[in-house]
């Protein structure tokens, strides 16, 4: 699915990157993901410094003669704006805007623009809101002069209240009017989610770096309309479809907000609510671009983030995404054990996807039991929730119209429909699910 441009709010902005390495680290990508973080929030790059360090200088991160070089390009190239790849504290902050004689943003504040210009739904703009006002509420010991003099005037004499602590508290009222408001948007996404579980489905979650192509999977498996662009954090709004499964029934697939290293913890915070999603999940499809060659480093931050929201229990699937690009063939990777280690697929074409269906179900068919059940003629309600629920996998009919149903569900369904018709499955009972088999590609 398209969608039209956002026209811009303001003007593109001429921006330097300070792409930072400390000793020891690996430069997979010689900052090319930064650079696209910086042009997807609108800015024009005038110049990249890749700065080398063996430690942070507490003062300004980059040493001083780093500083003096950096002031000389911003005073050449006219940039507004320096973005640091890096997270800074308030003082670093403060003094390279003294420094370099502009604006200064870190990685957070860049990431946090991001998410701004591309919430769509109510929640999204209250999480990133809320997100940007917590980064903020650290930083408001800029430069700036105004934040210091004391209110004063008739009926404010005495010892009144600076600028910066009315800031603050403004700030502060703001914050916990906005967590207020993200309570209620909870608990309404908890009212929904327990409506699920009265019709307990198994969920399958997909996870990943941000623009490993999550948001075109779920569109093809789901043959959903989820926005989706070749560019970083296209979608922040979760949404979850049904989602067919070969002999295994329906499940409810989830598409969550995309992951990236150093992700900021405002954000993590706010959008904990959305990432339940995952933490409810029963099966966890962790999506890689298998055309990026930094795609293991962008699995591990992936994996500190799950590790982060308490999801690093769940059992995952990894899915090679994109391998139209990476030019294989797709199919599914087995480790010596005869385990499945991973399903390569490619969103775009659909290569892969029937495999990475039936490897989904076979995930899944150990949390699933069978079933055989009999009811009578007058018991039709039941016999639609079962299908509605589970797979009918043998029906027969007896002269005096009762039936005799063999039904593949959910095994957690299965014990709250026993518990909820206690009388009537009185007589039913459930057979050891099959062994899975080795999936055929």
């Amino acid at each position: 699915m398209t969608e039209p441009a956002v026209p811009e709010q303001r003007g593109r902005e001429k921006v330097i990157l300070v792409h930072i390495l400390l000793r020891g680290e690996a430069d997979g990508d010689e900052g090319e993901e930064f650079r696209h973080l910086a042009e997807g929030s609108g800015a024009v790059v005038e110049a990249m410094f890749t700065v080398r360090r063996d430690r942070r200088d507490p003062a300004t991160f980059i040493g001083s003669g780093k500083v003096t070089e950096l002031a000389t390009a911003v005073a050449g190239s006219g940039a507004e704006l320096v973005l640091f790849d890096r997270i800074l504290s308030p003082v670093q902050e403060r003094n390279l805007e003294r420094a370099l004689g502009c604006r200064v943003v870190d990685r957070v504040g860049l990431i946090l623009d991001i998410f701004a210009r591309r919430a769509r739904t109510h929640e999204g703009k209250l999480q990133v809101e809320l997100a940007q006002l917590s980064h903020l509420r650290t930083r408001l010991v800029r430069g700036w002069t105004h934040l210091e003099r004391q209110r004063g005037g008739i009926g404010l004499r005495g010892p009144g209240e600076t600028q910066l602590e009315t800031d603050r508290r403004l700030i502060g009222d703001r914050i916990r009017m906005l967590r207020a408001r993200l309570l209620k948007v909870a608990s309404n996404r908890d009212t929904q989610r327990r409506a699920r579980l009265r019709a307990p489905l198994p969920t399958v979650a997909l996870v990943g770096y941000t623009n490993a192509g999550k948001s075109s999977l779920f569109n093809a498996l789901s043959h959903g309309s989820s926005y989706t662009a070749d560019q970083l954090f296209a979608t922040l709004d979760p949404a979850i479809r049904r989602l067919s499964l070969p002999g295994h029934g329906t499940v409810l697939l989830a598409d969550t907000v995309g992951f990236l290293r150093e992700l900021p913890h405002e954000l993590i915070a706010a959008f904990r609510a959305t990432l339940e999603e995952v933490n409810q999940a029963q099966l966890l499809l962790h999506v890689v671009d298998a055309s990026d060659p930094c795609w293991e480093q962008q699995a591990a931050a992936v994996e500190a983030v799950l590790e982060e929201i308490g999801a690093a229990a769940i059992p995952r699937l990894l899915v090679r995404n994109k391998m139209d690009i990476a030019g294989a063939t797709a199919g599914i990777e087995y480790h010596a054990s005869g385990e499945v280690a991973a399903v390569r697929v490619s969103a775009l074409t659909g290569e892969g996807l029937p495999a990475l269906l039936a490897v989904i179900a076979q995930q899944l068919a150990g949390k699933r039991v069978r079933a055989e059940v009999f009811l009578g003629p007058e018991e039709g309600a039941l016999r639609a929730r079962l299908q509605r629920i589970g797979t009918v996998l043998e029906e027969s009919f007896t002269d005096s119209g009762a039936s005799h149903l063999l039904v593949d569900m959910d095994e957690l369904a299965w014990r709250r429909l026993c518990a909820r018709h206690a009388g009537r499955l009185s007589g039913c009972h459930a057979i050891e699910t099959p062994p899975t088999m080795r999936v055929q590609d």
